[in-house]
């Protein structure tokens, strides 16, 4: 394998598909929304969203059984062209006519249950592509690509939707998936290594309810994987809804309306598109499970700080620096785990790390809404900081963190 992913073909190659993938998953959002809203009111087009969310969610730990029984790249290229045919299909369907609501609940439906296996296999790729040595740096690619996508895929479906509605958006996000499962044919990985035990691979004979279990075990008993999940679970529910709905409320609170929401958010965005060239860039980094928990500690800490700024622009700047921090801290944790982790667990272990991002996190948008309209928003808002910063200290507190390495570029 190349020691310069910034050279590697095969690298690139994934690398571009999953961008092209993340703007076209942008796009489709966009349009499904728009499209539900021009057929029916508000509640049917939250039904339609939910719809989608709610099997991905419920889903995305079996995706990463399928991904560990039949090979991550098997995975991701059939429900790639899944994901194309159907909303292709969609794309004709909306251009000959006006379907009913049910239309759009189907295909919301088809693509929530292809997701849930689309995430953990692409998230299980990297290990297979590149070498432990490169690990961080692949993190830091793929920070870079989930931003460039966030960013692009809103205005990509506006400006479709300006020249022919949802039906023509519909069709550039089947292009865009299109792009990325031809990318993704041409990707290499590396065979699972022959010393890895037998029984960790997931047999036929096995059902998946127990090879879920297995897997779960596995991430239970490992002495780093488990605290860092750990760890990024507490993280993730304790942020996730004040770094929302909480900066909408505190905005709404001080007087820095719409605007100041997105002046923040835009700020966590730039500090974590600079975590994603710092990692990429710096070759090494030094007794990584410490860095790791020292930068959760102080981004915990700077999240906490965002309700008790005292201006908008010193939010701002605190988020730049928070955003910094916390994609350092991401990327370490997540090359870690995937370097400690036997290859033929990667599925499930990279389900269970997308699972508490997209599927644990959101429980905590009602309870957060419930207790700040009880306590009040900054209580609130620092509590959901001290979640995260017990995540740090489960960290701090499990010796194969504190002393986890990264190999060598």
């Amino acid at each position: 394998m190349n020691a310069n992913v910034w050279r590697d073909g095969n690298v690139l190659r994934w690398l571009a598909a999953y961008g092209a993938s993340l703007v076209g998953d942008g796009v489709y959002f966009l349009a499904l929304g728009w499209a539900a809203a021009q057929t029916a009111g508000p509640a049917e087009v939250g039904l339609v969203m939910a719809v989608g969310a709610i099997p991905r969610a419920l889903l995305m730990l079996g995706g990463g059984v399928v991904a560990d029984r039949f090979g991550p790249r098997l995975v991701v290229i059939s429900s790639d062209a899944v994901r194309c045919g159907v909303v292709l299909a969609l794309a004709l369907v909306l251009a000959l006519g006006s379907p009913g609501l049910w239309v759009l609940v189907l295909v919301a439906l088809v693509f929530g249950i292809v997701d849930a296996l689309f995430m953990p296999a692409v998230g299980a790729l990297p290990p297979r592509i590149a070498g432990p040595g490169q690990l961080v740096r692949v993190q830091g690619l793929r920070s870079l690509a989930e931003r460039v996508g966030h960013t692009a895929g809103p205005p990509v479906a506006g400006l479709a939707m300006g020249l022919g509605g949802p039906a023509s958006a519909f069709a550039v996000a089947s292009v865009l998936f299109g792009v990325s499962l031809v990318l993704l044919m041409a990707v290499r990985i590396a065979p699972l290594p022959a010393a890895a035990p037998a029984s960790a691979a997931p047999s036929a004979a096995e059902s998946p309810w127990r090879q879920l279990r297995s897997g779960l075990g596995y991430i239970r008993r490992h002495g780093l994987i488990g605290p860092l999940m750990l760890s990024g679970a507490l993280s993730q529910l304790g942020t996730s809804a004040p770094m929302t709905l909480g900066l909408i409320l505190v905005s709404e609170e001080r007087g820095w309306g719409p605007g100041g929401v997105g002046w923040i958010i835009g700020g966590m965005g730039v500090g974590a598109a600079s975590s994603a060239l710092v990692l990429t860039l710096i070759p090494r980094f030094p007794r990584a499970g410490a860095i790791q928990n020292l930068t959760l500690i102080v981004g915990s800490a700077g999240i906490g700080g965002l309700v008790l700024a005292p201006t908008l622009p010193v939010a701002v700047a605190l988020a730049v620096l928070t955003g910094l921090v916390c994609g350092i801290c991401g990327g370490l944790a997540i090359a870690l785990i995937q370097t400690a982790t036997d290859p033929s667990y990667l599925g499930r272990v990279s389900s269970v790390m997308a699972f508490t991002a997209v599927g644990l996190a959101p429980l905590a948008y009602p309870a957060f809404g419930f207790a700040a309209d009880l306590w009040g928003v900054t209580p609130v808002f620092l509590a959901g900081a001290a979640v995260s910063m017990a995540g740090a200290i489960v960290g701090t507190s499990a010796p194969a963190v504190r002393r986890a390495e990264l190999a060598l570029a």
